[in-house]
């Protein structure tokens, strides 16, 4: 019966079926300006009122909205929401051609409903490079075309520009190589996502930018006055990241809620998730540095804590909280992660200690705006990272997802910071400059900062100026001048206050609200960007023929993603724009939110005999048992448990220790050994157990290491070198 149901909402859906996608794709610098036209026609002999959804993503200033009937285009401008959907239904009521655009309420996807219209081009601004395009699940014919033209110019040098996807040759239009164009090739399958990577030189040199005010718009008003953007990329040398920090402060956020009591799959010694959570724990817990902050919730309906705060990470603090995470079951509830986490960001952080939370998660998070709009506000000052996120009719979810990525992104984690942040100004006299941005506290890795400021006044000369970024990095001190030069910017930058006022909005309580959405609306229609509060529409007013009838609403289906993402050439070091082109979009492309790895779901648990509690990590896999008799500092001690993990006695380990090695360093040894030898598939998840074990053995300075590694390897069958196990 559903199948039936299934395949006549098909059919009805495809009478209203999309005919062809064009997407001009214009990249400056550090914006990206995407032109989308959807077509669609009508074959049903009835008027229709459709309704799709078309995702974006958060940072996205959309600036234009309009549909062509026939051969006129209608130009939607922005209004206050509600009285942009009274005009709306007005106009549909009374038989006329209209349509709307408004962003959810819950999310950063926009909905629009096309009263008796073919074609739909949607417009909008956003940093770095992207571009849209559906994806279909499998290779099969599809009833739509695509087209996609990409422009780049750059102050920058072009190196190169590659995709996955098959495209025409990249035309350079100037010897300087600052000015390209290229196209998809004809006859695009569909059967995988567009992904275009555009290479630029100098790609960590920081940029400003600055727009003059448009001619139109009111002096002293955010579009009168010049705009400026300046683009923040720092440098990681080779020495930083191969060093780890012993400065962070680590939360890990745990869902406990009913579902983690479920199996992970449905095959046999199926391992529940909040098992394979407290494994991963485990592991993460064992990697950090001494010297370090750390706090463990979990939540569901409610919220815990371990410790009222973050506290020292210390032998004492990480054997508590392993204590505490062998007890942690899924009795909490529903999956509320607002609260708890709005309690983390209201603790004060500690200085030099940059907040990295690792969410673990696999539930459906309902308040998904709240959330991402909570996260937001403290991206330059805490790190949230995100592996996956499942989509269901636009409406975006979080999902359990992840495997080796939160231990390969640990190592980011767990590296020096950006810090100590300023920002300077040279301007003529008579003119000043208005920070649009919230102040940022600290950058990491791979994470690229938009600074947006209004320059306000009058000069009587040239309007030259200059802008000072000073930064620091592992105590060396970094300062780059920049000079101003002319891009697009107002849209992103009246985008980025909207968006602070709608932060505000849903903060604050009644006091004060009605000014804040006022200024908002204000802002949105001065600037032409929509908001919360505002919506494109629409209207034919020159129609001369009505539509006669009630409309039968379509819902127009298309599942589609889009990420964002940027990587580093470590050879030539060059930047790299990674635009994955389907959508909907990872929330928040600058951010990553940390998910719960499930690697051992495959992994056969033996089980408990009756009325017999022993120690948990007894029952795990030898990794795992490894892992868990490792003390705080870095080394093991040498005992029956550690000997069983090896497959020895502990008379056989003992006895092969050579005389002048102390027994914890022979033990270390020992464990890097196995580690290196039988467990090199798994290194993602134990190198910084590993490195810690290395730095430990090498502070104690033992007389004898190179007889130690060569008697390790005669015991355990292995030849391996003391560089070979960093030590």
């Amino acid at each position: 019966r559903c199948l039936c149901v299934g395949v006549d909402l098909l059919k009805r859906v495809l009478r209203f079926p999309l005919k062809s996608i064009s997407v001009q794709l214009q990249v400056q610098d550090h914006v990206a300006s995407v032109s989308s036209s959807l077509q669609y026609i009508n074959e049903e002999d009835r008027p229709l009122e459709a309704v799709f959804v078309f995702p974006l993503p958060a940072d996205a200033a959309v600036c234009h909205f309009s549909a062509r009937i026939g051969e006129q285009e209608i130009v939607a401008e922005v209004q206050d929401k509600q009285s942009a959907r009274d005009q709306y239904d007005d106009a549909v009521s009374s038989g006329q051609q209209a349509f709307l655009l408004e962003e959810s309420d819950q999310s950063s996807d926009y909905s629009s409903s096309v009263g008796s219209t073919s074609c739909v081009r949607v417009s909008f601004f956003r940093p770095a490079s992207a571009a849209g395009v559906p994806e279909v699940s499998s290779a099969s014919v599809v009833p739509y075309t695509l087209s996609l033209s990409v422009e780049v110019r750059s102050s920058d040098r072009i190196s190169r520009l590659e995709s996955s996807c098959p495209l025409d040759p990249l035309e350079f239009l100037d010897a300087q190589h600052t000015h390209a164009t290229v196209n998809l090739s004809a006859g695009h399958r569909f059967d995988k996502d567009v992904e275009l990577l555009l290479y630029y030189e100098n790609t960590h040199q920081p940029t400003a930018v600055v727009e003059a005010g448009a001619a139109a718009a009111q002096s002293g008003s955010l579009m009168g006055d010049p705009a400026l953007m300046i683009s923040l990329y720092p440098e990681f040398p080779a020495d930083v990241m191969s060093s780890l920090a012993s400065q962070g402060e680590f939360i890990f956020v745990v869902d406990r809620s009913g579902s983690m009591g479920c199996e992970m799959h449905h095959g046999k010694d199926a391992q529940k998730r909040i098992e394979s959570a407290r494994d991963t724990l485990l592991l993460l817990l064992k990697s950090l540095p001494m010297g370090c902050y750390f706090n463990i919730y979990g939540f569901g309906s409610r919220f815990e804590s371990f410790f009222p705060q973050s506290v020292v990470y210390s032998e004492d603090a990480m054997e508590e909280a392993l204590r505490r995470v062998k007890s942690m079951n899924a009795d909490m509830g529903g999956t509320e992660i607002l609260r708890p986490l709005k309690h983390i960001y209201s603790q004060p952080c500690y200085t030099d200690h940059p907040r990295q939370l690792f969410v673990f998660t696999d539930g459906e998070v309902w308040n998904t705006k709240e959330v991402l709009d909570l996260v937001k506000s403290q991206v330059f000052s805490h790190r949230w990272c995100e592996y996956g996120s499942r989509h269901r009719n636009g409406q975006r979810r979080f999902r359990l997802d992840g495997q080796y990525k939160m231990f390969r992104s640990l190592r980011f984690a767990l590296q020096p910071a950006v810090d100590n942040i300023s920002v300077d100004w040279t301007v003529p006299e008579g003119v000043t400059v208005e920070m649009l941005s919230p102040p940022i506290s600290a950058l990491f890795q791979g994470q690229r900062a938009l600074i947006y400021a209004q320059i306000k006044g009058q000069s009587s000369g040239e309007t030259e100026g200059a802008v000072t970024v000073k930064y620091r990095l592992k105590d060396q001190p970094a300062t780059n001048q920049l000079q101003f030069t002319l891009l697009t910017i107002h849209w992103l930058a009246a985008r980025s206050v909207i968006r602070s006022l709608e932060l505000q909005d849903r903060a604050g309580g009644a006091a004060g609200v009605e000014n804040i959405r006022s200024r908002i609306v204000e802002l949105s229609v001065q600037a032409g960007v929509s908001s919360v509060h505002t919506a494109f529409i629409g209207v034919n007013k020159d129609s001369r023929q009505t539509v006669k009838g009630p409309l039968l609403q379509r819902r127009v289906l298309t599942e589609r993603k889009f990420t964002d993402a940027v990587r580093i050439s470590k050879k030539k070091k060059l930047r790299i724009h990674t635009c994955t082109v389907h959508f909907p979009s990872v929330p928040f492309p600058h951010l990553f939110i940390w998910r719960l790895v499930l690697r051992r779901s495959r992994r056969a648990r033996l089980k408990r005999p009756p009325f017999v509690l022993p120690e948990p990590e007894l029952q795990k896999d030898p990794l795992l048992q490894l892992v868990s008799l490792q003390k705080a500092v870095g080394c093991w001690e040498l005992n029956a448990a550690l000997a069983g993990v090896f497959g020895k006695t502990e008379d056989e380990v003992t006895n092969h220790r050579p005389a002048q090695v102390d027994g914890s360093v022979w033990a270390t040894v020992l464990a890097l050994i196995w580690l290196y030898s039988y467990k090199l598939d798994q290194q993602v998840e134990w190198q910084f157990v590993a490195m810690k074990a290395a730095s430990w053995i090498c502070s104690q300075k033992p007389g004898g290491l190179s007889q130690c590694v060569c008697d390790g390897n005669l015991l355990l069958g292995s030849q391996l070198t003391e560089d070979t196990l960093g030590i």
